[in-house]
């Protein structure tokens, strides 16, 4: 098996079986709703944030397999880590989308699966939409 056969089953395995999906009513989560009308894309991302480390992130939203799936790969990788250091690995995750060198000790895990969306400009707004709307709730909560 080639490893972009490999990358597809982890991304219809994420998008089939999402994690962290379903949203929370609770006033302490920083909630951000983001869409990509060109392809259709809406998501809303959840993420408490507690002494400056992200305890939970929820998703949900429709929208084609690779932003689905990439919001349930930015969920578990993110969890559990510090503000900055959710914010180091969403900055190499745009670098891999981008198709350019990544910090491979920042970027782990399911996340480097998406390295071939840079050949399709198109997917790339797909790929970033959870992440964006993450980063855009880390960048403006007060710390």
């Amino acid at each position: 098996m080639d490893i972009n056969n490999l990358y597809r089953q982890v991304i219809m395995d994420h998008y089939k079986n999402p994690q962290n999906k379903g949203l929370v009513n609770d006033g302490n989560y920083l909630t951000v709703h983001m869409n990509n009308p060109s392809c259709g894309d809406d998501i809303v991302i959840q993420c408490l944030l507690e002494d400056n480390i992200v305890k939970d992130i929820k998703q949900a939203g429709t929208g084609c397999s690779i932003c689905c799936s990439s919001a349930s790969v930015m969920s578990v990788s993110l969890k559990g880590k510090t503000k900055e250091d959710a914010l180091k690995i969403i900055n190499e995750f745009y670098e891999l989308i981008k198709g350019n060198e990544y910090n491979k000790d920042v970027l782990t895990g399911d996340a480097i699966v998406y390295q071939g969306v840079s050949q399709f400009p198109a997917r790339v707004k797909c790929a970033t939409l959870a992440w964006k709307a993450i980063e855009k709730g880390l960048i403006n909560k007060e710390d």
